[in-house]
Order: structure tokens, then sequence, then C-alpha cells
């Protein structure tokens, strides 16, 4: 694919995805996650000529102007779109797929000090929600959406929906998984909660008896 073909895929993909694009050169003025994404392909340009350090200082220098943080290593597909970029950052070894979409403060990072693959394979058509993290070296399946602050830690298979910390998929090929919720996405940290506070009130219920026992023994004995 030619230079510029690239670059209007780039843009193609903003106004494909972001209703409030109003005209090319908005887009090219204003669009920080625009400007992470032609930084970071000049970026992996130069890594590929194996020019590490000054491939390293361009996307340093592109992480100061938009707050989006490419490693020049990363492996970037076609129209990528990240919308209100501030906070997200893709890892050395991150491959990403095709007509990808991520959101403000996403991350797909590594686990620790390994080497090699450490990072996340992102399949085509994948959405990754605002808060996002996605940690470790697996694939997240083409078509999949992850919910906003959800944290991914194991593979997700294709047209599934995660959501929750630690992700859990609770669609999966359009069907709900073990039904959880007929109307929303589920919220795993509510369900929990909820749980407990059935136990408290249990555990609540037990010791009212064992009082009520107790002070019918005191009055036995008198």
């Amino acid at each position: 694919m030619s230079f510029w073909k690239t670059l209007k895929d780039d843009i193609d993909a903003v106004f494909d995805r972001d209703p409030a694009a109003r005209s090319v050169f908005e887009v090219i003025l204003t669009y920080s996650g625009l400007h992470a994404i032609w930084g970071y392909r000049l970026a992996h340009w130069l890594w590929k000529k194996k020019m590490y350090t000054l491939a390293r200082v361009i996307s340093q220098f592109v992480r100061f102007l938009t707050g989006i943080e490419i490693h020049p290593g990363a492996t970037i597909g076609k129209r990528l779109f990240i919308d209100h970029g501030m906070g997200v950052v893709i890892g050395e070894t991150c491959e990403i797929g095709d007509n990808v979409t991520l959101y403000q403060g996403v991350t797909l990072g590594g686990t620790g000090k390994e080497k090699g693959k450490r990072h996340p394979t992102i399949g085509n058509n994948v959405i990754i929600a605002s808060g996002a993290k996605v940690l470790g070296s697996f694939k997240i399946g083409d078509h999949s959406k992850i919910g906003a602050g959800a944290v991914v830690l194991q593979e997700v298979p294709p047209n599934s929906t995660v959501v929750g910390i630690k992700g859990r998929i609770v669609i999966q090929d359009g069907v709900k998984v073990n039904d959880l919720d007929h109307v929303n996405l589920p919220d795993p940290v509510a369900d929990m909660l909820r749980s407990m506070q059935k136990e408290i009130d249990e555990l609540k219920g037990e010791v009212a008896k064992l009082k009520k026992g107790a002070k019918k023994d005191e009055h036995t004995t008198v």
C-alpha cells in the first residue's frame, strides 16, 4: 500500500467512526489520535530500518504532543482509529489488525519483564472501550468488544463481548453467556457486592437467633 493511500485510509477511518468529524481540514489539524498514528508510522519505518534510537525519540516526542504512547516496534494494520486518545499505551510486541477502534485510557501491555512476545494481538474489527487494560501475550478475536474499564488477562474468542475485572465473556457469537442479563451488560463488581451483602444479612440473622437463644437460657436458669 502506498504512503498516500495509507494516510487517506487513516483519515477515512475517522469519518467512518466519529460522527463529530466535519471536514478533512479539521481532522488533519485537530485529531490527536490521527497525529499519533502518523507519528507511529514514521517511527515504525525507522524501526524496521534498525534506526532504533531515532524511532524511539520520535515516538516519545509524539507522546509528549498527544498523550498517546505507541512503541515503534508495534505492528499496526490499516484504519486504526484512536478516539479521544489521551493515555492510550501500545506496547512493543503488540499486533493490531485492521479497522480497530481504541478509546481513551486503553492499555495494550505486558505483565512482567519476560522477553519475546509479551503484548496482546488484537484481531480485525475489534473495539476496546475507555480505560480497558489488555495485558499479556494472547489474542483478542476478530469482531470482539472489550467494555470500559475491563481488565483482560486471557484469550478472547472471536465475536465476543468482555466486561469486568477480571474480564469475563458475557456475549459470544451474539448469544448471552449463562444468560447473565436480559437487558444490559452485567456489572461483576456490583454482583459481588450484592452477594457479600446477602451473606452479611444471613450472618446477622444467625447472630440474632443465637442472642435470642442465649436470653431464653438465662431466663430458664433463673
